[in-house]
């Protein structure tokens, strides 16, 4: 009888989650794609704001601001870089302490405190009447205001960007093998919709920032993230929420970091035979047997001991997080080429042909829609085709392994950089053909169309590899550190992007600067951004070859029935 009576309940409800009344989630009324579109909704919101300061930064940094090419980079990549690993410390915070639904809600508000000082910062700089910036170096107070304001976006970032991408995800059951090949959609549809908003802030908020004024174009964003914060909220009923913590029997921090602790303190003492190796298939115990060591008992244990006793499900969710660490190190080979679309990629455009009409130019950070036009189109390509059709060869849910998909896109990536290195050698030879070496300020004859071929292999790397990366962190961390384990894929874009701005800054010191041939000369047609395409593209195939070697004896966790 009780078997009876149970089986309707687990079929009826999801007993990993509760609704916003803290009542067992019902299946049929909450969660799934009601609640997912919600949250969707919220993303494309955040990332037009995000996208809205982001795209033509560079352009606002050597324009109002009057700072150089290498420096205006640098600051980018700095804060593009910041803004990617704050998320880790977020992240920790929602699975710890907050939970991701009150996370995301004070991080949305620090969001529109930001943005709205943004605005303000630029109201204040002081512009003619024929648009143009009446000092080419604002007060030092302003570019305080200015900098402060950004970081401020960024704390708000790292609240809400991978929190709301696992509670999108969350309500999804994984035990539920129907709603198990919806969240493997759900990455893919998360991401589209995401491009979709980049996309539109790229068309518009960049055309109003250099046709309008800057002041309007960073308070446009600001709108749209007060409309994210009420959105989210009016959603509120239609989710599933993860259970209180108290309802769990341990914080997982403290949990995972017992392995670590007792595996230590046991370090001395002799392995025998634990559960772990008689079922060979929870784990690699040959790979990591020290972390085993966690389960042994020393003869002299006091009841402390007793009390903080580890479980073998803990050993196994401490050793695939140590697993994790290798294959993010190497997805650093894609983070930095990603890095460029954002700060050269927009460089080059502004020296070239723009015109689309006589008498209308677009402006070059415009051409970063390219890259979600190439996401849009692909992934209901790779979704409803590509997927089923790999899947009745292989017999995995998600058509390839993540790793797989990962793998491709970095290979992608290499070629990209191949490719803007060429574009770039043929423009800087335009350049000299018509004697414009010198002369900065004219613009080369040569079409901004040039570079397409770049931004929307950039794109269709982005859906291979930022895709792949989001649903294999997800899914290969324990249930409770999800936003941890997106937070571990944005962290991988944070250092790439760090890192590419130290290269930056070493290479125009080593090169001589703006006085010398440096290769990031403000005046582009004496640069050699070419050299530095090149080097990403050697630095990106390496990245590859390191990464092809780890995910080879990369075991999967057995979370999703992996």
């Amino acid at each position: 009888m009780a078997t009876t009576a149970e089986t309707p309940l687990l079929e009826e409800h999801v007993m990993d989650a509760v609704d916003h009344d803290g009542l067992v989630a019902d299946r049929s009324n909450t969660g799934r794609w009601t609640a997912a579109w919600f949250i969707i909704g919220v993303e494309v919101a955040e990332r037009f704001a995000y996208y809205g300061i982001a795209s033509n930064l560079i352009s606002y940094l050597t324009g109002p601001l009057g700072q150089s090419t290498a420096v205006a980079a640098a600051n980018v990549n700095a804060w593009t870089g910041i803004s990617s690993l704050l998320p880790v410390l977020g992240a920790f915070v929602a699975d710890a302490f907050l939970g991701r639904y009150r996370t995301i809600i004070i991080a949305s508000l620090i969001y529109v405190l930001g943005m709205g000082l943004l605005t303000l910062s630029a109201l204040l700089v002081p512009i003619s009447e024929n648009k143009e910036v009446v000092s080419a170096s604002p007060s030092s107070l302003l570019n305080v205001l200015f900098f402060f304001s950004l970081y401020l976006v960024a704390i708000g970032q790292s609240g809400h960007k991978p929190c709301v991408q696992a509670f999108g995800a969350d309500q999804f059951d994984e035990k539920d093998p129907r709603e198990q090949r919806d969240r493997s959609s759900f990455f893919n549809w998360w991401y589209l919709s995401m491009s979709a908003g980049i996309c539109l802030a790229i068309v518009v908020v960049v055309y109003i920032q250099e046709a309008v004024g800057w002041a309007l174009g960073f308070g446009i964003p600001c709108v749209f993230m007060v409309i994210s914060l009420v959105l989210f909220v009016v959603g509120r009923r239609s989710y599933r929420y993860s259970k209180s913590r108290h309802e769990k029997e341990n914080n997982p921090f403290t949990r995972i970091g017992r392995v670590f602790f007792r595996a230590f303190k046991n370090r001395r003492l002799s392995q025998v035979q634990t559960e772990l190796e008689e079922n060979p298939s929870h784990g690699s115990p040959e790979e990591l047997r020290f972390l085993r060591k966690a389960l042994l008992t020393p003869h002299a244990s006091t009841e402390d001991d007793n009390v903080c006793s580890v479980s073998v499900g803990d050993v196994e969710d401490a050793t695939a997080l140590v697993r994790l660490m290798p294959v993010w190190l190497t997805t650093l080979g894609y983070a930095l080429p990603y890095a460029q679309y954002m700060t050269f990629f927009t460089k080059q455009g502004a020296t070239l042909e723009r015109a689309i009409f006589p008498g209308v130019k677009i402006p070059s950070a415009s051409l970063q829609v390219l890259i979600g036009i190439a996401i849009v189109l692909f992934v209901p390509i790779y979704d409803r085709v590509l997927v089923p059709f790999a899947r009745s060869i292989t017999k995995d849910p998600c058509g390839i392994t993540t790793l797989k998909r990962i793998g491709a896109g970095m290979v992608l990536a290499t070629f990209t950089m191949v490719v803007a290195a060429l574009v770039e050698s043929k423009r800087i030879q335009t350049a000299k053909e018509y004697g414009l070496i010198d002369q900065p300020g004219t613009t080369v004859p040569m079409s901004i169309w040039w570079l397409v071929p770049q931004y929307l292999m950039l794109g269709l790397a982005d859906v291979l590899t930022l895709v792949g990366m989001q649903e294999f962190f997800y899914s290969q961390v324990p249930p409770e550190l999800r936003s941890i384990g997106l937070a571990l894929y944005l962290s991988a874009l944070g250092v790439g992007s760090l890192l590419s701005s130290l290269l930056v800054s070493v290479i125009d010191l080593v090169t001589g600067g703006d006085a010398g041939n440096s290769w990031f000369n403000s005046n582009l047609n004496k640069a050699h951004l070419d050299y530095f395409y090149w080097l990403l593209a050697v630095t990106s195939a390496l990245g590859f070859s390191v990464f092809l070697f780890v995910s080879k004896s990369y075991v999967y966790r057995r979370v999703d029935g992996v």
